[in-house]
């Protein structure tokens, strides 16, 4: 079994994501602000690197069952365009 990563290697995945999502930690206040209740860089870092160390773990375990919903909308992604696949297959002659 494997080591659970440090608070230094949460905080640079944490920086890592936010910065692959295009968010920039540095747009947040240091010092708290009552009057907006923006959360510091502090808070937000904290909570995010609380919420990677303790959830992904049950999130990557899940598995749908076959029979249930969930496999079926996974095994058949809505189209983007149904019209053009709908032409493609024959189902628009069909109308």
């Amino acid at each position: 079994m494997s080591e659970p990563p440090t608070q230094e290697q949460l905080d640079a995945y944490v920086r890592t994501r936010l910065a692959l999502a295009g968010f920039d930690l540095a747009l947040l206040p240091k010092e708290a602000d009552p009057g907006t209740g923006v959360p510091t860089q502090t808070q937000v870092l904290a909570a995010l690197r609380s919420f990677v160390a303790a959830t992904p773990g049950a999130i990557s375990g899940w598995v749908p069952s076959a029979d249930g919903p969930e496999y079926t909308q996974q095994a058949s992604p809505p189209l983007l365009y149904p019209s053009i696949t709908e032409a493609w297959t024959g189902k628009a002659d069909q109308r």
